[in-house]
């Protein structure tokens, strides 16, 4: 069974940030990383679970995965993972950034 991913509003902005910081630095590694944060989304809807709960969120159903430095967050959902932020693994998780609005 196929996993739907979605990608909130947030979830896209992180990712278009994310890749024009690293692009102010090394350009040829920003496409690079963009690719490496969604092809782990893409493991993530084989297996949903995998991810760890985020340890500032008291929810099973909201989790995360690390890779090097960004955390990759997202809720869990029937047959649908939905991306809600991609961050700096250094920082913490706020509530507010838990909008799981999808639409343009």
């Amino acid at each position: 069974m196929t996993t739907e991913i979605e990608w909130t509003r947030r979830a896209r902005r992180d990712l278009l940030e994310i890749g024009d910081f690293i692009a102010s630095d090394k350009p040829g590694a920003a496409s690079t990383w963009v690719r490496r944060l969604i092809e782990a989304v893409e493991r993530i809807a084989l297996f949903p679970s995998f991810g760890r709960a985020v340890p500032e969120i008291d929810r099973t159903d909201i989790r995360e995965v690390i890779l090097e430095n960004y955390r990759v967050v997202y809720l869990v959902g029937k047959g649908r993972i939905t991306v809600l932020t991609v961050f700096e693994s250094h920082r913490l998780l706020s509530s507010h950034e838990l909008n799981t609005e999808t639409s343009e």
